[in-house]
């Protein structure tokens, strides 16, 4: 099963394919040093398979590559960063 994550900067989210089909998003808010994560949303047929968790580390690894910094007003997005420290300092302070 091929994954794909990319920026949908038109939408303000952050979308997660598998094989082509929409699987989930985290919608953002841009602001110029950083992003802020407001809502996170996977399929119910992609439920417990992993693909929130392959969508936040995605979407994480995109805004370090591109040097901005995070608030993780949603929940989802918070806790998995709580659980990852490695990306504890994306955080903004």
């Amino acid at each position: 099963m091929s994954t794909e994550i990319t920026d949908n900067a038109e939408q303000n989210r952050y979308e997660i394919r598998l094989d082509g089909e929409l699987a989930g998003f985290v919608e953002y808010t841009a602001q110029p040093d950083r992003l802020v994560f407001t809502h996170t949303e996977v399929d119910s047929a992609f439920e417990g398979k992993g693909v929130g968790s392959s969508l936040a580390r995605g979407a994480l690894d995109d805004v370090r590559a591109k040097g901005l910094s995070v608030v993780p007003r949603c929940p989802f997005i918070a806790k998995w960063i709580e659980k990852h420290p490695d990306y504890k300092d994306l955080v903004a302070s």
